[in-house]
């Protein structure tokens, strides 16, 4: 019995011997092939660092606003007998846009100036007494005085007649009508808003620091999603001379032409000042940049022996970077890189320092300064 236990332990020790010198084999295989295995290099498309002329500005956030812009409002009560327009048309100065119930003032008017002819009669008669000396004179300074009364009596209800037929009181553009006719509109009441589109302000603030740079007639560029891909130019015509005390901001207004209206009072607009020099700077597509909270870097291509690959090749170093000024798709490079260093332009997120990798600019991304998307 002792005899059968003995062989039945050797041979499992003897199989258990096996599988572990099998097992051992090819775990030593195995690291044998990673230690000569190479990693496939990752493909990449590249741009070219260069110096450009920038023009440089001052960038702020404007707000369109018409030359001439109000809400038209009734100066006295009355009942609407007339409306002379339609929404959204453009209209000239003095033209009627809307008429009151003016019944009860032309009444009044026939009735003054009916008044005012006898005023006129009896004050000729009076000069003509007077002038035989058949009357007082205080006889024909009340003639005077009442025919003056009677003529300021009917201009003013000729001015309340007036004052009830609204008129544009400049050329522009009318918005949507707020009344309606037969409609009785007390005194004060809204009835359409009207809008001098052409040409057209665009108001925004500076920061104090840059009140010296400043000038009237200085060229505005200026942007907005209502008009994607289109920059309309202006120029500024007003500074003002307060700076705000709480913002320390100064207001600027620049003019513009919109002969196509596009433009419209209220608008959102990107403003940029042009100045007159220009800067000579160092560009790479924006795409290039790694961003990281530590500081911003880029990867630059260079041929060098690549201890991985045994041979050589295209290696990446990881450079950092500061960063300037973007304009469209490119960013300008303040240090850290020379003109006509080679750098990844795409996928920068994946990669790591001393890779090595292959360039291909089949599918290389068209940077441009003036992007037009083309969804937009």
């Amino acid at each position: 019995m002792l005899k059968k236990l003995i062989i039945t332990t050797g041979g499992l020790l003897v199989v258990l011997a096996l599988i572990g010198g099998i097992k051992g084999l090819q775990i030593f295989t195995l690291i044998a092939a990673g230690k000569n295995q190479v990693i496939p290099p990752d493909t990449v498309t590249t741009a070219q660092a260069r110096e450009e002329f920038w023009q440089p500005t001052l960038n702020a956030v404007g707000s369109i606003a018409a030359v001439e812009g109000t809400t038209l409002a009734n100066e006295l009560a009355g009942t609407v007998t007339k409306i002379a327009f339609e929404s959204g048309v453009r209209v000239k100065k003095g033209d009627l846009l809307v008429q009151l119930d003016t019944s009860a003032e032309e009444a009044q008017l026939a009735s003054a100036e009916a008044n005012a002819e006898w005023t006129r009669v009896s004050l000729k008669r009076a000069r003509e007494l007077h002038a035989q000396n058949t009357n007082s004179e205080s006889d024909l300074d009340s003639a005077e005085a009442q025919a003056k009364q009677a003529d300021a009596n009917v201009a003013n209800i000729q001015a309340s007649i007036a004052k009830k037929n609204i008129t544009a009181p400049f050329d522009g553009r009318v918005g949507i009508r707020l009344v309606s006719l037969g409609q009785y509109l007390p005194a004060g009441t809204p009835i359409v808003s009207l809008q001098s589109l052409d040409p057209i302000y665009v108001n925004f603030s500076l920061p104090q620091q840059r009140l010296a740079e400043l000038a009237r007639d200085l060229p505005v560029r200026v942007t907005t999603d209502a008009l994607p891909g289109q920059a309309v130019e202006g120029k500024i015509t007003a500074i003002d001379p307060q700076v705000d005390d709480s913002t320390r901001n100064v207001q600027v207004q620049a003019t513009m032409a919109n002969p196509g209206e596009k433009l419209h009072p209220g608008m959102y607009a990107d403003v940029a000042v042009l100045r007159p020099a220009q800067n000579k700077v160092l560009v790479i597509p924006e795409t290039a940049v790694l961003y990281a909270p530590y500081g911003d870097s880029v990867f630059i291509v260079e041929d060098a022996k690549n201890p991985e690959a045994g041979g050589s090749g295209k290696v990446l170093r990881q450079q950092f970077v500061r960063l300037g000024e973007t304009r469209g798709d490119f960013v300008a490079v303040v240090s850290g890189l020379k003109a006509g260093d080679t750098v990844v332009s795409s996928g920068v997120f994946k990669l790591r320092n001393r890779e090595s990798v292959t360039v291909d600019n089949t599918l290389a991304p068209d940077a441009q300064l003036a992007p037009k998307p083309s969804d937009s």
